[in-house]
C-alpha cells in the first residue's frame, strides 16, 4: 500500500471527523458521546474494541501472523473554556472547549487505525498486533493510570507505546523530538502548621501560626536554589495558604498547598525528604507542630531512545531533517502518558500544528486555539510508519 496516497485519499474524512469532535467537545469523564462516536468508526472498520475506563475505548487489530504488538494513544477529553472563535467548526457547548487539540489527537487515531486495520487485512499483512488507547480524563484524573489499571496493556502485552500532541509553536509539517526526559513528575504538597491562639495584644502568650509559615515558606524556596544542582531542574510552587480567625488573634492553625515537579523519582524523593525537614525544624523552632503530605500526581514521562530512534528515522525519510526539531529542555509540567511507558518501551512527540501564514499560532489551553489540519496527513503518515517498524524490529 502507498499509505501516502491513502492518507491522502481519507483526508478529507479526517478533517470531517476532527471538526465534528471540536464542535461537540465533551470533559473529563463525560465523554459518552465522544466514546460512541469512537467506537461506531471502529465497528464500521471491523475493528475489535471494548469500553475502558468508564469513558475510554480500546481497539485491537491483529495481523494474520504473530509478532509484537504496538499500542498507540491519543487523549480524548476537551476543557472548561468557553472558544471565542468564529469558525463553522466552533465548539456548540458553551464554556466547553477542545483547547488542547485532543479532538485532532482522536482523528489521527482514527486514520491510523482505518490504515493500519486495512493493511491487517491485506494480503502483506502485519506481523504482531495494533493496540489503540482512546484515552479519557487526561486533562483532570488522569485516564491513562485507570487504563493501565483495567489491563489495558496485557491480552495481548504490549510492546512499544507512542504518543503525540500537536503544538503550534510548531509549523504543520515538522515534529519535535526528544530524548529522555520530556515531562516532570506532579505531587500535590499539604503543609499544615500548628501553633497556640492568644489575644493579639498579647503575642507572648501564643504560638504564631502565621509567623511560622513565614519562616517555612521562605526556607523551602532555598530546597531549589541551594539543595538542587543548576543543572537539574525541580519546581516548589506554593499556590494557597489559610489561617487565622480574626484580626487581633494569633492565629493557632495555617495551610499550605502547592505543586512539586520533578524529573526523576531520587530527586523528586530527595525534595519531599527536604521539604517535611525544613517544615518539621521550623514548627519546633516555633514552639509548635507540623504535618506535611504529599499526593502523588502522575509520573515523569522518560523516553525510551531506541523508540525515539524509530520516530526520528521515519521522520527524516516522510518530512526531511530541516523539519524536525530536538527540544532542548524538559517540560516541567505533566503529561500522564507516563503511565502507558512506565509499562512498555515508549515515546511521545509534539506534531507542529501551527500556521503563521494562515494566522494560527493561539498556544493550547486558550480560547482561540486551532490547528492547521494539515497536520492530520503528517500525524496519520508518520503513526502509521512508525507503527509497521515496530513491529518489524
Amino acid at each position: 500500500m502507498d499509505i501516502n496516497k491513502r492518507v491522502a485519499e481519507i483526508f478529507d474524512e479526517l478533517v470531517h471527523i476532527r471538526r465534528d469532535f471540536h464542535m461537540t467537545p465533551e470533559l473529563s469523564q463525560q465523554e459518552f458521546r465522544t466514546q460512541k462516536k469512537i467506537q461506531d468508526y471502529l465497528n464500521e472498520w471491523g475493528i475489535e474494541n471494548y469500553v475502558c475506563a468508564e469513558t475510554g475505548v480500546v481497539g485491537l487489530i491483529k495481523g494474520k501472523n504473530p509478532g509484537k504488538t504496538v499500542g498507540i494513544r491519543a487523549d480524548i477529553d476537551a476543557l472548561p473554556i468557553h472558544e471565542k472563535s468564529n469558525h463553522s467548526y466552533s465548539s456548540l457547548k458553551v464554556g466547553v472547549m477542545h483547547a488542547c487539540g485532543h479532538d485532532a489527537h482522536t482523528a489521527i487515531l482514527l486514520g491510523v487505525a482505518k490504515i493500519a486495520k486495512e493493511i491487517a487485512d491485506s494480503e502483506n499483512s502485519i506481523n504482531g498486533n495494533v493496540k489503540l488507547f482512546f484515552q479519557p480524563a487526561e486533562e483532570t484524573i488522569g485516564g491513562a493510570e485507570r487504563m493501565v489499571r483495567e489491563g489495558c496493556m496485557l491480552n495481548p502485552t504490549v510492546d512499544y507505546v507512542i504518543g503525540l500532541h500537536v503544538m503550534p509553536y510548531i509549523e504543520a509539517g515538522m515534529v519535535e523530538l526528544k530524548y529522555g526526559k520530556l515531562n516532570a513528575s506532579t505531587d500535590s504538597i499539604k503543609i499544615t502548621l500548628n501553633g497556640a491562639s492568644a489575644h493579639g495584644a498579647y503575642p507572648d502568650k501564643g504560638i504564631d501560626a502565621i509567623a511560622m509559615a513565614g519562616s517555612v515558606i521562605t526556607s523551602l524556596q532555598t530546597v531549589v536554589s541551594r539543595n538542587i544542582s543548576p543543572l537539574n531542574s525541580v519546581v516548589i510552587s506554593l499556590g494557597r495558604i489559610s489561617g487565622g480567625v480574626k484580626d487581633n488573634v494569633i492565629a493557632d492553625e495555617v495551610k499550605i498547598t502547592g505543586t512539586l515537579r520533578a524529573l526523576d523519582d531520587d530527586t523528586r524523593n530527595y525534595v519531599k525528604q527536604r521539604i517535611k525537614e525544613i517544615v518539621t525544624n521550623t514548627a519546633n523552632a516555633y514552639g509548635g507542630h507540623s504535618s506535611v503530605d504529599f499526593y502523588d500526581g502522575y509520573q515523569a514521562l522518560i523516553n525510551n531512545d531506541e523508540v525515539v530512534d524509530v520516530v526520528k528515522e521515519n521522520a527524516e525519510k516522510l518530512l526531511g531533517k530541516d523539519n524536525i526539531v530536538f527540544k532542548e529542555f524538559p517540560s516541567l509540567g505533566a503529561e500522564d502518558f507516563s503511565y502507558f511507558s512506565d509499562e512498555a518501551k515508549g515515546a511521545f512527540f509534539h506534531l507542529g500544528c501551527g500556521s503563521k501564514e494562515k494566522g494560527i499560532t493561539s498556544l493550547i489551553h486558550t480560547d482561540t486555539f486551532d490547528i492547521d489540519e494539515e497536520c492530520l496527513k503528517t500525524g496519520v503518515l508518520l503513526q502509521v510508519e512508525n507503527i509497521l517498524s515496530l513491529l518489524g524490529r
